[in-house]
């Protein structure tokens, strides 16, 4: 199965530590399609910030190590990579997400055809992709 959603860095650390935290929407959209295999996704971005989080002691270590073994080993969960068409995608987006990690997480979402869950309001009010909040 194609993936229907792309989480948000935020979002998957809500999911694994805080998911009082996830909207009813954000909850709703995850568990609808949480067994099916390889239907949520997470950009490989994503863990590059869960490193730098980690480095900045903002996620613990065993945090980093839980999401990275949720992309290795999670059914429902497939990593996408970043590539050319990320690149130009981002590049196509222009400057409204100034935040790197915005811009590729915006764009892999936008090559895909994903729905980005996020609580990030700049994303939300770029309108650069759909999103459920």
């Amino acid at each position: 199965m194609s993936p229907q959603f792309l989480l948000d860095t935020h979002i998957v650390f809500r999911w694994l530590a805080e998911p009082k935290r996830l909207s009813r929407e954000q909850l709703r959209a995850i568990q609808s399609v949480e067994r099916n295999p390889g239907s949520l996704a997470i950009s490989a971005y994503s863990l590059i910030e869960f490193v730098l989080l980690s480095d900045m002691k903002k996620v613990s270590v065993s945090t980093l190590k839980q999401v990275i073994k949720l992309c290795e080993t999670h059914q429902t969960i497939q990593l996408i990579p970043f590539n050319g068409d990320v690149a130009s995608e981002m590049a196509a987006m222009g400057d409204s997400l100034r935040d790197p990690g915005d811009r590729v997480i915006g764009a892999t979402a936008r090559v895909h055809g994903l729905r980005l869950i996020t609580a990030d309001q700049r994303i939300i009010e770029s309108h650069l992709v759909p999103v459920t909040e």
